[in-house]
């Protein structure tokens, strides 16, 4: 069987495409992924906070007061425009973000204590709904001082003002600290390139090692030496384990390199994230890595070894990967916590728990469950696997 797996090893190590797919891509690609991902990210949306937004205004002499807040204030800029009719094409072509229109009756229904309404026009089809949120806190600045005006003639101490406008104020109090909170973020993106990465990994030294050798016609002289079948699965299987399992560890240790290294010069969430996680999570992350390589190089061997060819086992083996992305897409859903039962859910279990233990928030009694469940898994896997292996009619179809 080690014979097997030293050649496999020795072969596979001979190959460029292994070294790009264990070394480089865990190494240096994933990590430059997240990393220039996350700069990227937040530069985008301090940007869209603090981007100037061209606007148009119809009906200023209605609200000269709401006119001459948009006027002074930074952050927007006035495009003017012929009439109202032109707004939704001046939108498509970008001359302005936004529009607004002032009713004719805006003054007269606030002095005669009727509420009034401004219309917003803008694309509300984008990802980051920026522009509401800021036309909004202008309208929500204004509605304050009219209140305020309003509840004046009142002759109302400074307290009892308070009341008139807010008669409850929530006062929040996490109890969630900044390596918490940041890891509930955070932590959800993690399980994503991790498991990917073993499973990339490890995808194409498993079709060589099953229907590349069908096309070669090397696996007939392997069968006939003599060694047992299941010494021939196991040897085929460490393999992919190792491979899975190396370049997973080595991303992990990249990772860990990149945010101790430059974990400083992230913002306060996230430093303070960083510096609280210690050796013991970074050693428990690597472990639950284990049976996740072996769970995925028992299925990907199986289905090397029954595809006729490099190209079908190339069209079997890559929805796997979409299949591989709906377990940690769970772990993603709101409401889905860590617990008893989704502790024995393949995968989802490992993406519930690394966010889990980013967030410091690991119960390491269901650490033990996933460890259990996850290893149970992959020898079922496995055992299928070896029973695969010993059908004629799968090894030799036609």
């Amino acid at each position: 069987m080690w014979t097997i797996y030293l050649k496999e090893i020795l072969e596979l190590a001979r190959d460029r495409k292994t070294f790009i797919f264990t070394v480089l891509i865990p190494v240096l690609a994933m990590p430059l992924i997240m990393g220039g991902f996350s700069y990227v990210s937040t530069n985008l949306f301090n940007k869209a906070r603090t981007a100037e937004l061209t606007y148009a205004m119809f009906g200023k002499e209605y609200a000269p007061g709401l006119a001459q807040r948009f006027t002074a204030e930074r952050g927007f800029r006035e495009v003017p425009l012929a009439s109202p009719e032109q707004i939704r094409n001046a939108i498509d072509k970008d001359v302005i973000k936004f529009a607004l229109v002032i009713p004719p009756a805006y003054q007269q229904r606030l002095q005669g204590k009727e509420q009034a309404s401004v219309a917003l026009h803008y694309n509300s089809a984008v990802s980051m709904d920026v522009i509401r949120k800021r036309v909004s806190a202008e309208l929500d600045a204004v509605n304050a001082e009219l209140r305020e005006h309003e509840l004046s003639a009142l002759n109302l101490s400074k307290k009892q003002l308070r009341f008139a406008l807010n008669p409850v104020m929530l006062e929040e109090r996490s109890t969630a600290g900044k390596r918490e909170q940041m890891g509930a973020v955070l932590g959800g993106l993690l399980p994503y390139f991790l498991l990917m990465g073993c499973l990339m990994a490890a995808m194409y030294p498993a079709i060589d090692m099953g229907a590349g050798e069908k096309e070669r016609g090397t696996l007939e002289t392997l069968l006939l030496a003599p060694v047992p079948r299941s010494s021939i699965v196991l040897a085929k299987f460490l393999v992919l384990f190792s491979i899975g399992l190396t370049s997973s560890l080595l991303m992990v240790g990249s990772m860990s390199v990149l945010l101790f290294a430059f974990g400083s010069a992230a913002p306060a969430g996230v430093a303070a994230m960083v510096s609280s996680i210690g050796a013991l999570d970074m050693a428990m992350l690597a472990l639950m890595l284990a049976p996740t390589a072996a769970i995925f190089a028992s299925v990907l061997l199986s289905l090397s070894i029954y595809a006729k060819s490099y190209k079908e086992a190339a069209g079997l083996i890559s929805p796997l990967m979409l299949l591989s992305l709906l377990p940690v897409m769970v772990a993603l859903l709101p409401g889905v916590e860590l617990n008893w039962l989704w502790a024995m859910v393949p995968l989802t279990n490992v993406a519930l728990a690394m966010k889990e233990l980013v967030k410091g928030t690991m119960d390491y009694r269901m650490f033990a469950v996933i460890l259990v469940s996850s290893t149970v898994t992959a020898g079922a896997l496995l055992a299928l696997c070896r029973w695969w292996f010993s059908r004629e009619q799968v090894l030799f179809r036609n």
